[in-house]
């Protein structure tokens, strides 16, 4: 079994006012300083990146700062040589058309790792409105299975659990813009889901299937009037040490 390297990646130092850099067996790994990285990912960011990473492997629990690093998911399912599926937690489908052509995005990774991925069996998309699910449009879409936020809410959709591949290990992306603003602040539009939910649906795949690593995304925006940023900070910490924890009792952090 390969010990999981939990690790932090630092971009905006967002974490420094949270106690989930003092947890036990959690790295930080500093990014601030790589330039062409926010939102879109430049070649030479993603060279950087991979070099910064590459001693920690992509096994046990990643934090990787704002939704706008998100992409760092594509980056480490591209490490991955063995057949897996990727379950994705997500308010958004993130699989929008390119705005720059050559450039991995924010919001068009998901569709680059369904569209490029050799050894991606499933993409599970979980908690994106039925709306933005319907104006997905790429290749491979036959690998794509979602379970949209009104399905969750309305309790349907069950039977779609019977067409999810369960032969191959799974690794696990939570954008955390999918929770309510009663449990995190995001820089982008959230969802209605509580912290409870969540973790039930993941408890799914953590409960006995084989998983490669989790990385999670959904940090507050920079820059924010500092009363609303210490709010934020605070529920933000919380959550973040509660996924945590939960996650870790079945990865054995």
């Amino acid at each position: 079994m390969i010990r999981s390297k939990n690790y932090i990646l630092d971009f905006t130092h967002v974490y420094i006012d949270e106690d989930i850099q003092q947890e036990s067996g959690i790295s930080l790994i500093d990014c601030s300083d790589i330039e062409g990285c926010d939102l879109y990912c430049s070649k030479a960011a993603e060279i950087e990146i991979k070099k910064r990473t590459e001693q920690y492997g992509i096994h046990g629990i990643h934090f990787i700062d704002s939704g706008n690093y998100h992409y760092i998911t594509k980056i480490m399912t591209d490490k991955i040589n063995k057949k897996f599926s990727l379950v994705l937690y997500d308010h958004h489908t993130d699989m929008q058309k390119p705005m720059v052509e050559g450039m991995t995005s924010c919001g068009d990774w998901a569709a680059q790792v369904i569209e490029q991925n050799e050894n991606l069996e499933q993409l599970i998309l979980v908690g994106a409105s039925e709306a933005d699910i319907q104006q997905i449009n790429v290749k491979n879409q036959s690998k794509l299975i979602t379970f949209s936020a009104e399905e969750l809410r309305n309790n349907s959709g069950r039977e779609k659990l019977d067409l999810i591949e369960t032969d191959v290990p799974f690794y696990i992306s939570i954008d955390k813009d999918i929770l309510d603003k009663h449990y995190i602040e995001t820089n982008w539009s959230q969802g209605h889901m509580s912290l409870g939910m969540l973790e039930h649906l993941l408890k799914f795949f953590l409960k006995d299937k084989k998983i490669i690593g989790v990385d999670i995304c959904g940090e507050c925006q920079i820059g924010l009037p500092f009363p609303e940023y210490i709010e934020a900070e605070e529920k933000n910490a919380e959550t973040n040490i509660e996924l945590y924890e939960y996650i870790g009792r079945y990865m054995g952090k």
